[in-house]
């Protein structure tokens, strides 16, 4: 059985879990806030070294200035985790923005997912947030994720995030 626990700063190593590999069959493009599809076929491996190195620091980065993570174990296994970033967005400084979301392959289309959107939604409800900011990555199966959860395009682009992500997929979701 799954469980869903907030994590820590000190639960940054178990990170190493997960397996983001993937088989992407279409991507997505955003113009003028229309989805427009690519199809691809290709293998998305599992993190090398140094990405695991990049997004445990980003991990730790968020804890240490106030975010809040969440993460599905099974067991002792970290078989998900989600990070809520403690910096508000937008023009009415009202969003907060999913920075990190994760499932292990083996994991994935269970229900893990949705579990953690649902706690880091709370979490930035407490916060005071109006909105959840989503720059997902640009694969059907994130985009399709995060809309299936009540997320949509937004109009209201956030430069600093688009700058650092480009090819990303823009959304909010109210909550």
């Amino acid at each position: 059985m799954v469980s869903i626990t907030q994590m820590t700063l000190e639960d940054s190593f178990k990170i190493r879990d997960i397996d983001r590999s993937e088989t992407i069959d279409l991507i997505y493009t955003c113009r003028n806030e229309v989805l427009e599809e690519i199809k691809t076929g290709h293998e998305c491996p599992n993190w090398q070294e140094d990405d695991y190195t990049a997004i445990i620091s980003r991990y730790e980065v968020e804890l240490a200035n106030g975010g809040t993570a969440f993460g599905a174990y099974d067991g002792d296994k970290l078989v998900g985790f989600g990070v809520l970033a403690n910096t508000f967005r937008g023009k009415e400084k009202d969003r907060l923005q999913i920075d990190l979301m994760y499932v292990t392959r083996d994991y994935r289309r269970q229900g893990i997912g949705s579990r953690i959107m649902d706690e880091l939604s709370k979490a930035a409800i407490e916060k005071g947030a109006k909105y959840l900011y989503i720059s997902s990555t640009e694969t059907e199966s994130a985009v399709n994720f995060y809309t299936s959860r009540g997320s949509a395009i937004t109009s209201e682009v956030d430069e600093e995030l688009f700058e650092k992500e480009p090819d990303d997929i823009h959304m909010i979701k109210r909550l």
